[in-house]
C-alpha cells in the first residue's frame, strides 16, 4: 500500500495538518518521505499508532521536547517515564491550586497584598535526637532553624542514617531561599523531588537505601508544609493538639478503607511498614499544605520513636507545658525513653512568637 499525503493521514491519526508540520519540524514524528518536486510530507499507515501516542502525550500537557524523549524509549521504559511525569504534574498542580486557595481566600476579605498576617514573626526552636534503648545505631535527623524545621527517619540499615541526613541537607539548601509566600510550595515541592533523586543517588547493589520525611518552611507568616511516611507534624494552638499529617503506612491505610479500627491498628504487627518514603517505590508522592502561623503556635515535628510510643495525653501536656524549646525537646526524648524506646527518637519543637 502506498504512502499516505499528510492530509489523510492527519485524518487517520486524528491530528491536523498544522500539528504534523509541527512535529516534523521539532523531529517528533518525520514523515517517512518528501516528495522531491513538490515538498509534500508522505507518511506510512505503520506510522500511526505513533502519531496517535504523540497526539495523547499532549494531550496531558507534556512538553514537546519529553514527548520526543518518551518516544524514543522501549514501551516498558516510556510506561514509568510518562508515570514520572504525570506525578510531577500532579504534586505540581496541586501545589498551584493551594497557591490559588490562599490567594482566592486573601483576596475575598479585600486584601490586595498577600502578607498572610500583620505580625512580623519569629521562630525559637529546637531539635534532638536519640538512639533509643534498644537500637545500636541512629538513622533519624533533625533540624531546627529560623525558616526551616525537618525530621527525618531512614529505614533501619546501613544506608538508613545517610538518607535521613542527605534529605534534610537538600532542603536546608532553599531554607535560605528568600521567596515571597505564594512560592514556597512550589519551592518546596521542587526540593522534596530532588531529595529523592538525592536518596535514590546513595543505593548501591547490596541496598537502597529510605527515608521519610516532614518539614516546614517559612516565609513570613506562611508555613508550607511537606510530608512524606510516618514521621509526624503537630500543632499546638488554643490548647489543642492537632496532627497536621497523616501517615504513610500500610496500617493507615486499611483504616481509611474501614478494614481496620483505631485500637487494631495502634496494635497491628506491621504498623511500621511504610507506603510512602524517599528513595523507592515510583518517584515520590508527597503531601502538601500551605499554612498561616500566629504568634503563640507551638509545632512539634518527631519520628514514629516518639508519636508510637507515647500517647496523644502525655504529648499533650509535655508540648502544653511552659517550657522553652529545647528543655521540652529533653523532656519528650524523656518519655520515649521511660516507654521503652523500642526505636530512635527525633523531635523538632518550635515557638512562634510575634516581634
Amino acid at each position: 500500500m502506498g504512502l499516505l499525503t499528510i492530509g489523510a493521514f492527519a485524518r487517520a491519526a486524528g491530528l491536523t495538518t498544522k500539528a504534523l508540520r509541527l512535529y516534523d519540524q521539532v523531529g517528533v514524528l518525520a514523515p517517512a518521505a518528501v516528495d522531491p518536486e513538490s515538498g509534500y510530507r508522505l507518511y506510512d499507515r505503520e506510522q500511526v499508532p505513533l502519531a496517535r501516542l504523540v497526539a495523547r502525550l499532549r494531550r496531558i500537557g507534556m512538553p514537546l521536547a519529553t514527548v520526543r524523549t518518551v518516544c524514543a524509549l522501549e514501551p516498558p521504559a516510556a510506561a514509568e517515564a510518562i508515570t514520572a511525569y504525570w506525578r510531577q504534574v500532579t504534586v505540581d498542580t496541586a501545589a498551584r491550586a493551594r497557591v490559588a486557595a490562599v490567594l482566592v481566600d486573601h483576596l475575598s476579605q479585600g486584601g490586595t497584598t498577600v502578607s498572610g498576617s500583620n505580625h512580623t514573626l519569629a521562630v525559637n526552636c529546637a531539635a534532638g535526637c536519640d538512639v533509643g534503648a534498644v537500637r545500636d545505631s541512629n538513622e533519624d535527623a533533625a533540624y531546627a532553624g529560623e525558616r526551616l524545621l525537618a525530621v527525618a527517619d531512614g529505614v533501619r540499615g546501613p544506608g538508613g542514617a545517610a538518607a535521613s541526613a542527605a534529605a534534610i541537607d537538600v532542603l536546608r539548601a532553599v531554607e535560605l531561599s528568600d521567596v515571597p509566600p505564594v512560592d514556597l510550595l512550589a519551592m518546596l515541592a521542587g526540593a522534596v523531588t530532588n531529595a529523592d533523586a538525592t536518596v535514590r543517588a546513595l543505593a548501591t547493589d547490596e541496598q537502597q537505601p529510605a527515608t521519610t520525611l516532614t518539614a516546614l518552611l517559612r516565609s513570613g507568616s506562611q508555613l508550607a508544609l511537606v510530608h512524606v511516611g510516618d514521621t509526624r507534624a503537630y500543632l499546638l494552638r488554643g490548647g489543642e493538639l492537632s496532627l497536621l499529617t497523616q501517615d504513610h503506612t500500610w496500617v493507615q491505610a486499611q483504616v481509611d478503607q474501614g478494614r481496620l479500627g483505631r485500637d487494631e491498628a495502634d496494635a497491628h504487627p506491621q504498623r511500621a511498614v511504610l507506603v510512602r518514603a524517599l528513595g523507592v517505590g515510583p518517584r515520590v508522592e508527597a503531601d502538601l499544605a500551605l499554612r498561616t502561623a500566629l504568634p503563640g503556635d507551638r509545632y512539634l515535628l518527631c519520628s514514629d520513636g516518639l508519636s508510637a510510643v507515647v500517647d496523644r495525653a502525655a504529648l499533650r501536656e509535655t508540648v502544653g507545658a511552659a517550657t522553652d524549646p529545647a528543655r521540652t525537646v529533653r523532656e519528650l526524648i524523656a518519655l520515649a525513653t521511660a516507654a521503652g524506646a523500642p526505636d530512635n527518637v527525633a523531635c523538632v519543637v518550635a515557638d512562634v512568637v510575634a516581634v
